[in-house]
């Protein structure tokens, strides 16, 4: 009984460790997905990026990138590609991939994973699954709160300072009048001592 125990024991260990050296020495990749904007507008663009990571010993094969979580209804796609294949992915390397969306309502969204399909080593052609972090849920803002927020309103101002002109040049324009009326008496009054002196 203890001789059978300990032959199963020595089975599983090795299993154990041709199993690890057998991953350790295939591709592995780590995927990031990312929101870049600092604001998610509606009817403005959003900025994804995917980054790949290779951390294996191999290159990684027939790489597929696949994100299913920008609904047509939701989004539109105005630069590159939600589904993109990659022929390989050397050790040691990473690439990225940049997608830019642009969003038809407003109101809280949750960016979920993408999916990522590859052969880990030339010698099978089993594919390895991954999925990407996931950036989580965001406030998609509508247009109109953003614009009222961070547009310049030019003619807002314009406006103002059309209105504000009146209030202003009423009485520059009457402290000039007297001014120059006050400037002219002072002459006259200056010019007439003159002449009684001579």
């Amino acid at each position: 009984m203890k001789l059978h125990f300990s032959s199963f024991l020595v089975i599983v260990f090795a299993s154990v460790v041709f199993g690890n050296d057998e991953e350790e020495s295939g591709a592995r990749l780590l995927i990031s997905k990312q929101i870049l904007n600092k604001y998610l507008v509606e009817d403005m663009d959003i900025v994804v990026k995917y980054t790949l990571y290779n951390v294996g010993k191999s290159a990684a094969l027939s790489v597929q990138l696949s994100d299913n979580s920008f609904h047509p209804e939701a989004f539109t796609v105005v630069g590159g590609q939600l589904n993109v294949k990659l022929d390989r992915i050397p050790p040691g390397t990473n690439v990225s991939h940049v997608v830019v969306v642009r969003p038809r309502k407003y109101g809280y969204f949750n960016f979920t994973a993408a999916e990522v399909n590859y052969r880990p080593t030339e010698e099978t052609s089993e594919l390895q699954v991954a999925v990407t972090s996931e950036p989580g849920e965001g406030l998609i803002i509508a247009f109109r709160d953003y614009d009222k927020k961070f547009s310049p309103h030019v003619l807002d101002w314009g406006a103002f300072a059309v209105m504000t002109l009146p209030s202003l040049a009423i009485p520059f324009l009457l402290w000039y009048s007297s001014k120059s009326k006050y400037e002219k008496i002072s002459k006259s009054s200056h010019s007439g001592k003159k002449e009684r002196k001579d």
